[in-house]
C-alpha cells in the first residue's frame, strides 16, 4: 500500500487539502495528515479546524511515496517559511520520490529549485514564484515526480491524478463510480 504524507500549516485551502485527502483513501492509499504548527490542530483559510493525523516533529517520512502540500494563504507562506516542509520536500525530491503541490503552494516547490527545467501550474497570479519553470497553466500537471495543480476547481482533478500515480487507472475509475463522477461529468458542469 503506497504511503502519503499531507503536510499542512494554519491558513491552508480547505477543499485542496480534504478532497485529495478523501479520494486517496478512498483508494486504498494511506494517507498522513501532518500539521506544521507545534499543534495537533490546523486551521483553514476559512475558519475550519482539522485535527491532523501527526506533528511534523513526530513523523518520518523516509518511506513516503509521495509528500503534498495544499494551497490557499496564509498557508502556502507558512509551509514555505517552515524548514521542516522544506527539508522534508527536497529530501523526498532528491531521492526520486513523489511531490506534489496545488494552488498557491507550487511556490514552495519553487523556491526549492525543485521545478527548474519542469512544467507546472499554479494559481493565477502566482507564476513569478514557479522559479525555472515553463508554466502551462493547465488545471493539473505532471512532469516526472512533480505533480502540481492549478487551485480549487482541480482538486479532485489533482486527486484522482495522484490516486493513478499511486495504484492504478482502474482503481481511480473504480472511486470516480463510487463518488458518481461519471454523472457529474453527463451534466456537463
Amino acid at each position: 500500500m503506497a504511503k502519503v504524507y499531507q503536510l499542512m500549516a494554519n491558513g491552508f485551502e480547505d477543499i485542496e487539502a480534504l478532497a485529495p485527502v478523501d479520494i486517496l483513501r478512498r483508494g486504498g492509499v494511506e494517507v498522513v495528515t501532518v500539521s506544521v504548527t507545534g499543534e495537533d490542530w490546523v486551521e483553514s483559510a476559512h475558519g475550519v479546524v482539522v485535527k491532523a493525523d501527526a506533528r511534523i516533529e513526530n513523523v518520518n517520512m523516509a518511506d513516503a511515496d509521495l509528500v503534498m502540500i495544499p494551497g490557499g494563504m496564509p498557508g502556502a507562506k507558512n509551509l514555505n517559511e517552515h524548514k521542516g516542509v522544506r527539508n522534508a520536500l527536497l529530501r523526498q525530491y532528491e531521492q526520486g520520490r513523489r511531490v506534489a503541490a496545488i494552488c498557491a503552494a507550487p511556490m514552495v516547490l519553487g523556491s526549492l529549485g525543485i521545478l527548474k527545467g519542469k512544467r507546472a501550474t499554479c494559481y493565477p497570479g502566482f507564476e513569478s514564484y514557479l522559479e525555472g519553470a515553463e508554466y502551462t497553466a493547465h488545471l493539473v500537471e505532471v512532469d516526472g515526480n512533480v505533480t502540481t495543480a492549478k487551485g480549487p476547481a482541480a482538486a479532485m482533478m489533482y486527486g484522482f491524478c495522484l490516486l493513478t500515480q499511486l495504484t492504478s487507472e482502474a482503481q481511480a475509475e473504480e472511486v470516480k463510480a463510487g463518488m458518481l463522477i461519471p454523472e457529474l461529468i453527463k451534466l456537463h458542469v
